[in-house]
């Protein structure tokens, strides 16, 4: 019994190592793209589809992750759903990493404004029609979602139970997965199209890859420790968060390595970007 308590004990200790690594590694990944951007003075090369809705993604994740971490009822309102003795496998690194994301993805957003940094801007460079659909569609639905809560709790009916809180957290986690999922398919669309990763910093996909690898890790490791997997199931953003960043990370890595590392500056094609005026110029 002694023993068994000594391997949870370091077994949880090695669940707190891999989370701060992996917080480290993908709260690094936000940096080399900026400074990348700030040496060329241009956003050349970048979709700024990629770059909106990853704010949203973002913002989206805070919220599920506190709640998880921070509120009883939500808390609560968990276990109900899930196995008795289970509980949110939300940690302090998750928070942490949540709340830099939405600094550092919202700065990074702002260098498409010419008129603050006065970076150079493709004519190209503007959000498609489909991401602002989506945008303005997935806060639409948490919005009715919210809605939805409110009401049938309020009136009490028989319904009121198959709502809760809870609903309106999975909601902005399923936001943050449905972004994650979207929001590399503009970038991989660029390199292809300019048959270059020229102006894509690959040293922020390296270290994002490495960060999605731990956090599943990270997952596994915390679910283990519960009478069931219900710790994996009962976290799906968490769980596709690290899936999907790794096979976009893949596709970017064969990018960079392997189908355009001999072309150098690329094509130049004006659609793409391959012209730049200040966006704001007219």
């Amino acid at each position: 019994m002694a023993g068994r308590e000594q391997s949870i004990h370091f077994a949880k200790a090695v669940s707190r190592l891999v989370g701060w690594i992996y917080t480290l590694c993908w709260s690094a990944s936000f940096y080399p793209q900026p400074l990348l951007n700030w040496q060329r003075k241009s956003t050349r090369g970048l979709a700024i589809d990629y770059l909106t809705i990853n704010v949203l993604g973002f913002v989206c994740y805070m919220i599920s992750t506190s709640a998880l971490f921070f509120s009883a009822l939500i808390r609560h309102q968990y276990t109900e759903r899930h196995a008795a003795f289970s509980e949110p496998t939300v940690r302090s690194n998750d928070i942490a990493f949540a709340a830099h994301a939405v600094v550092m993805s919202t700065l990074h957003y702002t260098q498409f404004w010419p008129r603050i940094w006065g970076f150079r801007v493709s004519r190209s460079q503007r959000l498609s029609r489909p991401i602002a659909g989506l945008f303005w569609g997935c806060i639409s639905a948490v919005i009715l979602i919210i809605l939805l809560v409110w009401t049938r709790g309020r009136d009490g009916g028989r319904d009121a139970q198959d709502w809760a809180w809870i609903d309106v957290v999975y909601s902005c986690g399923h936001v943050k997965l449905l972004v994650t999922l979207v929001k590399y398919m503009p970038q991989v669309w660029v390199n292809y199209k300019r048959q270059s990763t020229d102006g894509w910093c690959i040293e922020q996909i390296l270290l994002d890859f490495s960060g999605g690898v731990l956090s599943i890790v990270q997952l596994l490791i915390d679910a283990s420790f519960q009478p069931d997997w219900s710790g994996v199931t009962g976290n799906p953003v968490k769980l596709g968060l690290g899936n999907i960043t790794i096979f976009f990370d893949l596709i970017f890595i064969t990018q960079h390595y392997l189908l355009y590392r001999h072309t150098g500056q690329g094509k130049v094609d004006e659609s793409i970007g391959g012209t730049e005026q200040p966006l704001l110029a007219n």
